[in-house]
């Protein structure tokens, strides 16, 4: 299956406008002179060479401007001519780092509005960029743990939570995103925040399943540790580390699990990425009622606005799309983190340690 919908390629200025190029891997382009669609190729997928050509009228005359190139998604390769009165004005090409480093351009400021929606969206933006207010929150979640379990319990379960949300922020790192750091809050888990926003579907893979594996090298590391000297708070951090990364990679948005499988799956087709993530809903919902899992029923909620923002946006993403290689390492990536999560506690579960007991009933309550 081919992916259908269109992806921005390219972004230029050209004679004071902007020029955008979009395109989808079906062979779909257009070309867009300051909002408005100047030239139109119709779907391909066996052409890899094009040639937009539009004409302008000025007071010195008619312009010609073309826009011609070879474009390759697998893997992805932009290379273009931009030629103004058959002058080259720009020669270049674009490969997927170039799309994960693309800045985001904001839209033109809106005129203020009061509403409560609105006052509540300021107010959270206020909380995000106090530094103090990190604090407060993981003090408010270490003494919320303390209360309903132990002290010991409680810097554990924000060792693991921290740690997990460390791979998120070093894989926004990697992909050179500007981050706010970790935010833990209460009775829910972490949150690891970025200011810039995604341009590819690989950053949201990496970025998604880099927590969970994170999370994977510190359940190895405490069983190790428990094997090595026999002290059990290292089997129970490991195996509840391992159940709390599990649960997060169920394919359920918002979960990272989640990301992972709309990233695959739109990449291939949007319709396909549409039926899954929904698959995924009703899967969470069956879940979360048969385990009791308040928290997992919360998270569904969150999960399907994300769903219908997809839906909004299925013709025309702002991400650039797995090619097939990267589609089959997502996959593989993802089954060797649950598998090896999954072994953990069934290692754990065989040497009879009641590790598994207190992990349940934090996800139930």
């Amino acid at each position: 299956m081919i992916s259908e919908y269109e992806v921005q390629l390219l972004e230029v200025e050209c004679l004071g406008k902007t020029l955008r190029l979009e395109g989808s891997m079906a062979g779909w382009q257009q070309l867009f002179w300051d909002e408005q669609c100047v030239s139109q190729i119709d779907a391909n997928a066996d052409n890899e060479a094009f040639l937009h050509q539009f004409s302008l009228q000025s007071e010195q005359g008619e312009i010609q401007i073309e826009l011609k190139g070879v474009l390759q998604w697998q893997p992805f390769a932009l290379q273009f001519q931009l030629l103004v009165n058959n002058e080259v004005l720009l020669d270049n090409t674009l490969h997927e780092k170039d799309i994960e480093q693309r800045q985001v351009i904001q839209g033109e400021k809106q005129a203020i509005k009061f509403s409560f929606v609105g006052l509540a969206g300021l107010g959270l933006k206020l909380l995000k960029s106090a530094k103090v207010i990190k604090v407060l929150f993981a003090a408010g979640s270490l003494a919320a743990y303390s209360w309903l379990f132990s002290i010991q319990f409680a810097i554990a379960l924000i060792l693991c939570l921290v740690f997990h949300e460390y791979g998120h922020i070093k894989a926004m790192k990697y992909f050179g995103l500007k981050t706010k750091g970790i935010y833990l809050i209460p009775f829910v888990g972490g949150l690891a925040l970025s200011d810039d926003k995604i341009n590819t579907r690989w950053q949201d893979i990496v970025i998604s399943i880099m927590g969970p594996f994170f999370g994977l090298i510190l359940s190895i590391a405490c069983l190790v540790g428990y094997w090595l000297t026999d002290i059990e708070i290292l089997a129970g951090i490991a195996v509840f580390n391992a159940l709390l990364n599990l649960f997060n990679l169920l394919p359920i948005l918002p979960l990272d699990g989640g990301h992972v499988l709309k990233s695959i799956a739109f990449s291939i087709n949007s319709k396909l990425g549409l039926v899954a993530c929904v698959l995924g809903a009703v899967f969470g919902i069956y879940i979360s009622y048969h385990f009791g899992l308040a928290l997992l029923g919360f998270l569904l909620a969150i999960g399907s606005i994300e769903i219908f923002f997809e839906y909004k946006r299925r013709h025309l993403s702002p991400l650039l799309p797995l090619n097939r290689y990267a589609q089959i390492v997502s996959a593989v990536w993802y089954v060797v983190t649950v598998a090896g999560l999954g072994g953990i506690i069934w290692l754990v579960g065989q040497t009879g340690n009641d590790a598994l007991s207190l992990p349940l009933k934090i996800l139930g309550s």
